[in-house]
């Protein structure tokens, strides 16, 4: 655990700078639009350790994949999100010598994400041959204009004398990923004009698209323009100012960023480039930033959760929020929520299960329901690929990957490509979760059977029956819990697989003859899929009363986390893999997660049970675990337990708790304080039957806290606080919900 910024409940800010700490600073103060992103990195030139990033969403490369020993099915390449074109970069001479905070005295340091308006302020007194000068830099990516970058800095003079600034500006397609196979860049360049670069992704052996970006710069300024350069990489422009004693001057950059995915021709491409750029010209800086920063209003007011008496854990979760509307707001359906966001290389892919088991339970409450239907549909229309991944495993139906731009597996890790196929139960889980909370069923009487219908192909043709125990099973698979590799029998695997099955049988049921028809499932098939949901086994300890994570979890030496030196911790940082899976520590929710998705489902003691045995054992290394296991927490009544695990989740990456948050935020794992406080202190669930409860408990430091939600053409406000709980309709029809079992009408 690791604290590098100040506790406020709308800001990231701190006094400090420590050059050991600036991948962490960069990662905290990143910003995103949903369309682009960039993690805060400095402009300038900066000579020590830093991990520059901006990122476009849905442009990416398929590295090929580097494996020792390859086996059939192996995905041919691996997807990663590339570094685009550096659009920021801007260098400063001071008196001819150059800015670098690297190696220049400095002082008065000060870096602040305001997170209400999604703007990134840094601001230093530089020292450079008894001169002074102040830096104060401004960024942001608008939600009003989506590909336009802002920048704006402004010097001052609090030397007494004249000082000479030179301000480069430039745009730099000499990038490269830290994670490349090869060292190799990217993006080759097509033109370079004096302002602007328009470059294409290099050929691929993949049969993947190529994809161009184009970038225009233009610069409002006090400065004097008195030289441009191009070279085979990078187009800049100088700008010169002489400051007397006091006196401030500023130049302000502004970016248009257009890319091949919104056009079918460069020419249109970068006729739009320019058409933008010359839009934005008739704008003043203040008129830019107050369209931006409305939208951040509206956002806000929708949605935020606000903690009284608890600052930590309000600024935890607007960072969770900022986090997750930085990258994804339902804007373009053609993306998705990567791990990493915006925020850093790792990860690459565009999607992993996380959207399903973690956003569409929070997107569903704070958005309007096309948001989350678009994410089913993402699926939907990437069925094709999913085709081709069973099918590279010989089996029937659809395997929706693990990682994916355009639905083709391109994992390349065995234990994760092979065998944590649990995924496609969480999809179909996330089919029936929308269904369920919106009462909308034309997506899944229609695409959604579809979608359905292909992962149950896949699942009767993955499980095998075993003659011995009359019962069907599922060898070598991983779960949720990574630190269990090519297990038999994983819990939660089978039952996802099992109630898979039986739901889709009962979506068929409902489908229209035409649907049924384009579906062409027989009746044999559906007697199999029955035979399939009355024979599943499903791992179960009679002594303990709990599920059995996977065949054999039982017999490892059960010594709970407690038990560890505390300088073993993380243990994916300080022990051997080998190590690790002989170990009885889960990283993550596993069992948990499966009673979690069907509370409905468990009596009280089972979930007790379970909770009480695996919790223990749990290291909560994956960014996706502590939120699972504070509404199991909250539920039971495990008040402390359930606010402790909130802390964790909140403030994962804010307090760099798994010490892994240099590389990046774990973006979609900001959902975890939504859903701990939603789902958990509130206790609100949504029943098959479309009732909408809660069981509210307020934790003891907190004065009060409040939300709203959105449900069934709805907005409803919830207060708890110390006198009780506080239900109110803002909008839509009359309903009736349940609060602590009792019938409350709101109207």
């Amino acid at each position: 655990m690791k604290r590098i910024f100040e506790v406020q409940p709308w800001d990231i800010v701190t006094h400090k700078f420590d050059p050991k700490d600036k991948r962490l600073q960069e990662s905290m103060t990143s910003l995103g639009n949903g369309y682009m992103g960039m993690r805060g990195f400095f402009e300038e030139d900066y000579s020590a350790d830093t991990l520059q990033g901006l990122y476009l969403g849905g442009v990416w490369f398929p590295d090929k994949t580097r494996v020792g020993w390859w086996k059939n099915g192996y995905p041919k390449y691996f997807g990663k999100v590339i570094n685009a074109v550096n659009f920021i970069k801007m260098n400063f001479l001071i008196d001819g010598e150059k800015l670098d905070l690297a190696k220049d005295d400095f002082s008065d340091f000060q870096i602040d994400l305001n997170m209400k308006d999604s703007l990134l302020t840094r601001s230093f007194i530089v020292n450079k041959s008894g001169n002074k000068i102040k830096f104060i830099f401004e960024r942001f990516l608008s939600v009003d204009q989506k590909e336009l970058s802002v920048q704006k800095v402004t010097f001052e003079n609090l030397s007494n004398q004249s000082v000479e600034i030179k301000a480069i500006s430039a745009i730099d397609a000499n990038v490269k990923n830290e994670d490349a196979n090869y060292d190799e860049r990217f993006w080759d360049v097509l033109d370079i004009t004096d302002n602007s670069i328009v470059a294409k992704t290099k050929p691929n052996n993949f049969g993947t698209p190529q994809f161009t970006s184009a970038m225009q710069m233009s610069h409002i300024t006090s400065l004097t323009e008195v030289d441009q350069n191009k070279t085979e990489s990078e187009v800049s422009k100088t700008f010169y100012s002489k400051l007397t004693s006091g006196e401030q001057a500023s130049i302000e950059k502004r970016v248009i960023v257009t890319t091949s995915r919104d056009y079918d021709s460069i020419s249109e491409l970068t006729a739009s480039m320019h058409k933008l750029t010359n839009e934005v010209s008739k704008k003043s800086y203040d008129e830019l930033f107050s369209a931006h920063r409305d939208i951040w209003a509206q956002r806000w007011n929708k949605s935020d959760i606000q903690i009284k008496g608890d600052t930590e854990a309000q600024q935890g979760m607007r960072f969770n929020l900022f986090g997750l509307f930085s990258t994804y707001y339902g804007d373009d359906a053609r993306l998705n929520f990567g791990p990493k966001g915006f925020t850093g290389e790792k990860y690459g892919g565009a999607t992993y299960w996380d959207t399903e088991a973690f956003c569409i339970p929070v997107y569903l409450g704070i958005t309007d329901p096309k948001v989350t239907r678009n994410l089913l549909m993402y699926r939907y229309k990437q069925l094709d690929g999913a085709y081709v991944n069973a099918k590279e495993q010989g089996l029937d139906g659809a395997l929706f990957p693990m990682v994916t731009f355009n639905g083709i597996e391109c994992h390349n890790e065995w234990e994760i490509t092979f065998e944590e196929i649990h995924r496609n139960g969480d999809i179909a889980f996330a089919i029936y979760n929308y269904t369920r909370y919106t009462g909308d069923k034309s997506y899944v009487l229609n695409e959604g059977s579809k979608v359905l219908t292909e992962i149950s192909r896949f699942w009767a043709d993955r499980v095998h029956f075993s003659q011995r125990n009359n019962q069907y099973m599922i060898h070598g698979v991983t779960g949720p819990d990574e630190y269990e590799n090519n297990v038999d029998n994983n819990w939660y695997t089978n039952y996802l697989a099992r109630w898979t099955l039986e739901y889709t049988l009962k979506v068929l049921d409902e489908v229209s003859p035409e649907q049924a028809i384009k579906l062409n499932i027989s009746e044999d098939e559906k007697k199999h899929w029955q035979d399939i949901v009355n024979r599943m086994y499903l791992p179960y300890d009679e002594k303990l009363g709990i599920f059995e994570q996977h065949d054999g979890f039982l017999d490892k030496d059960l010594k709970p986390v407690s038990e560890l030196p505390s300088d073993q911790l993380p243990l994916n940082q300080n022990w051997s893999w080998d190590k690790i899976l002989r170990s009885p520590y889960i990283k993550q929710g596993d069992v948990i997660q499966g009673i979690w998705d069907f509370m409905d489902d468990f009596t009280e003691e089972e979930k007790k049970r379970n909770f009480d045995f695996y919790e223990p054992l749990t290291v909560h290394e994956s960014s996706l675990s502590a939120a699972i296991y504070s509404v199991l927490a909250a539920d039971l009544h495990y008040e402390d337990k359930a606010v402790a695990l909130y802390e964790r989740t909140a403030r994962l990456d804010l307090d760099n708790y798994n010490n892994d948050t240099d590389d990046g935020l774990h973006i979609t794992s900001m959902t975890g304080g939504w859903i701990s406080i939603v789902h958990g202190f509130a206790g609100m669930r949504v029943h098959d039957d479309g009732t909408l409860s809660y069981k509210p408990f307020l934790p003891k430091k907190w004065d009060s806290y409040s939300f709203r939600q959105v449900f069934r053409g709805r907005v409803i406000e919830i207060t708890v606080d110390k006198s009780g709980s506080h239900f109110k309709l803002v909008s839509g029809e009359p309903l009736s919900i349940k609060v602590n079992d009792e019938l409350v009408e709101l109207n």
